[in-house]
């Protein structure tokens, strides 16, 4: 007789969440299901990964039961530095975040997976508006730090460690091992953290590492990669693997690929890019046009299951810090055999498209091929060239691209793509790593003519990847929440600027048309996109928000892109028909899971660098003759917001500061006004400052009016 099969997660949801469902333990969920002996530990597995993953918990007696049905909410904890907190609720079942006062959060962390019990509902209390229920947190499933890092401090009696993580809201109190000594005080640490269990005596841990003086250059980024755990050095096997890769391009390779060397096919990347994933050609056809993107072929290199390809998997991306690169490849591949560096034969997979002399898709095909890249641009010189009459050949092909991917542009937002770009900050270093300037960058035409290219070519490929039914990796951008927007609309309208429903695309398209001209424009488009459901991966096309498209992936990345490594095998396999080991569908859901968390804190190791980067080169400034151009984005009671526009950074000019009057806020004009001169300080106002303060450990700058 066959044996039963396993019983799997899909069927223990099935069965608590049916409506004559009465709480069981494990022995008696096991008899309901009929799970024999010897399955019974395979199925405890079950229940503690789907506890693990919060789908379940285990109310009194060990009963199991699925969270909403006991009051419990599982999410993540998030920690305001003033000790309160939220559990962040990631069902999105339109009840919102739930509110943790400091004396209900017990032993829980911020970043700790927790489950809250709710303890009261319709909360009105100012702070708390984003959160319309109060609870307590019962149990902590995961906690999101083994290890710490921070400062080291000493008192007369004990040596403790304040955490660079302001949401981490308790200093760390030190062991000494035997034999061994303290650094001395302000060094950066890390500490591995003991069992916590009670709240009213601080964590303890143990010092593991020891980085350096907190303000030696360098160490500032070294902390950051050691909190966000980041791998810095590569195994020796992935090492060995890499070196053992043929620099030079074998004739038979060549002889099966689709040959375009002989096409004038160019790069065009930041001034420090190391690392040239795509280049581009445009050529006409009679009276129509040829677009073809090519991107190096990564996955020729990179066997499925290797050495390589998991420690690739582990890292999932690259991480770009202001003075260093963690790439997510060795440099011998990411560098050098991968990277399109012009004069050099390259493997790449294309996408070609043909277009008619209005810029009309006509027909598109993808093959594998070989290029030659014959220059590489920067961004600026790109922007130099499309200012001025053309030149020479290369020139006018330029400004040939840049003609198709402008009518791109527009039909792209014709069709209700959204204008979320900004403008970004470059932190300039010396090699020691200490900021010496800042540069601010625009979404010029330069860059606007890359993503164009790319955009559509990780659209056509994600459109055939659906229709073939492959399985691959796709780029998902839910529709936002209807409630966070209203929130937001609130915020928006609390600045005086006139604004619909922003549930609706045309008017979110208008209302960002109407940012671009406001001083506090930018500051309001980052509330916006905080508002806005975070962009993750997903192994079905469910559409993308900003971008209006209901196919997209990310093929155009695969150096520095673990998603688009699948992208590339499920290419080869599917629509050039070759053969490529790709991910069990079983397995893309977790694949996805794992590349988007790696994604969000690469992304927020990035912008922490670059702030601290920033806050050092203020530093600098303090007590020396400066002047910076600012625009007043914010008015406060105790203040001024003021957006310092070359560095992209804000910062509080303190009422108390503006000593030539006493100056009352005007919440309904958005302005100060001087009692006795009747000076005003209003949103978009440009002043003159200087800095004279900064918080590294707040990450904050003050500044004032410069005489």
């Amino acid at each position: 007789m066959a044996s039963k099969p396993e019983i799997g997660e899909e069927e223990v949801l099935k069965l608590l969440a049916s409506t004559d469902y009465q709480p069981l333990n494990k022995t008696d969920l096991a008899k309901k299901l009929g799970v024999p002996v010897d399955g019974r530990a395979q199925f405890r597995r079950t229940l503690a990964g789907l506890e693990a993953k919060g789908k379940i918990v285990r109310i009194r007696k060990d009963r199991y039961v699925l969270p909403g049905e006991a009051d419990l909410l599982i999410g993540t904890l998030q920690v305001n530095p003033q000790g309160f907190g939220y559990v962040l609720n990631a069902t999105d079942d339109g009840r919102g975040d739930l509110f943790i006062a400091a004396e209900n959060m017990g032993t829980a962390m911020h970043g700790d997976r927790v489950v809250a019990r709710i303890v009261r509902e319709g909360l009105s209390i100012s702070k708390r508006q984003r959160a319309s229920r109060e609870g307590r947190i019962i149990k902590i499933l995961e906690r999101a730090n083994e290890t710490i890092v921070g400062t080291l401090q000493k008192s007369k009696s004990f040596s403790y460690v304040v955490p660079d993580e302001p949401a981490l809201v308790h200093d760390i109190y030190v062991r000494v091992a035997p034999g061994r000594e303290l650094p001395p005080v302000n060094y950066k640490v890390v500490v591995r953290l003991d069992a916590w269990e009670h709240r009213h005596i601080n964590p303890e841990g143990e010092i593991v590492e020891v980085l350096g003086p907190a303000q030696k250059p360098g160490v500032d980024i070294l902390s950051i990669i050691r909190k966000y755990n980041l791998p810095t050095d590569f195994p020796g096997a992935v090492l060995s693997q890499a070196d053992s890769i043929r620099g030079d391009i074998p004739p038979r390779e060549i002889a099966i690929r689709e040959d375009l060397r002989a096409l004038s096919i160019f790069t065009i990347d930041p001034e420090d890019a190391r690392d040239f994933d795509d280049a581009i050609h445009v050529k006409r056809v009679g009276t129509d046009w040829e677009v073809g993107i090519h991107i190096a072929d990564v996955a020729h290199y990179i066997p499925a299951g290797s050495a390589l390809d998991k420690e690739a998997f582990r890292r999932g991306n690259s991480v770009y810090f202001p003075d260093r690169v963690l790439p997510m490849l060795p440099e011998r591949l990411s560098n050098h055999i991968c990277s399109l560096r012009p004069g050099e034969d390259h493997l790449t997979k294309s996408v070609i498209v043909h277009f008619d002399r209005s810029v009309k898709l006509l027909n598109y095909r993808f093959a594998a091929s070989v290029i030659r890249s014959q220059a590489r641009f920067t961004y600026s010189q790109v922007l130099k060239i499309l200012q001025a009459p053309p030149q020479d050949a290369i020139s006018s092909q330029l400004r040939d691209a840049w003609s198709i991917a402008s009518v791109l542009r527009k039909k792209r937002f014709k069709e209700g793509a959204l204008e979320l770009d900004m403008p970004e900050a470059r932190v300039k270093v010396d090699r020691e790593g200490k900021a010496i300037g800042i540069l601010r960058e625009e979404n010029d035409i330069s860059h606007q003519m890359i993503e164009e290219f790319m955009l559509l070519a990780n659209n056509l490929v994600a459109k055939d990847l659906r229709e073939r039914s492959i399985p691959a990796v796709y780029r998902v951008h839910e529709d936002p929440d209807a409630q966070k927007l209203l929130e937001f609309r609130e915020l928006v309208k609390s600045h005086g600027i006139a604004v619909g429903d922003l549930t609706q695309r045309r008017e979110m398209q208008a209302f960002l048309a109407r940012l671009a001209d406001r001083a506090e424009g930018d500051v309001l488009k980052v509330a916006l996109l905080r508002s806005l459901r975070k962009a993750i991966y997903a192994p079905k096309p469910a559409g993308h928000y900003g971008l209006a498209k209901a196919d997209y992936t990310h093929f155009t990345s695969p150096i520095r892109r673990y998603s688009d490594l699948i992208v590339h095998r499920a290419f080869t396999f599917g629509l050039l028909r070759q053969k490529a080991k790709l991910p069990r569908s079983v397995d893309l859901p977790s694949i996805c899971e794992h590349i988007s968390k790696t994604e969000r804190i690469a992304a927020d190791a990035e912008r922490e660098a670059v702030r601290l980067k920033k806050l050092e080169f203020f530093s600098g400034l303090i007590g020396k003759p400066h002047r910076l151009t600012g625009t007043v984005v914010d008015v406060r009671n105790y203040g001024l917001m003021v957006e310092v526009k070359e560095a992209i950074i804000t910062g509080l000019i303190h009422i108390s500061s503006l000593d030539d009057d006493f100056f009352i806020f005007d919440p309904a004009n958005q302005r100060v006004i001087g009692r006795k001169t009747k000076v005003t300080f209003k949103i978009g106002d440009s002043v003159e400052v200087r800095v004279v303060r900064t918080d590294l450990f707040k990450h904050q700058i003050d500044l004032e009016l410069a005489a």
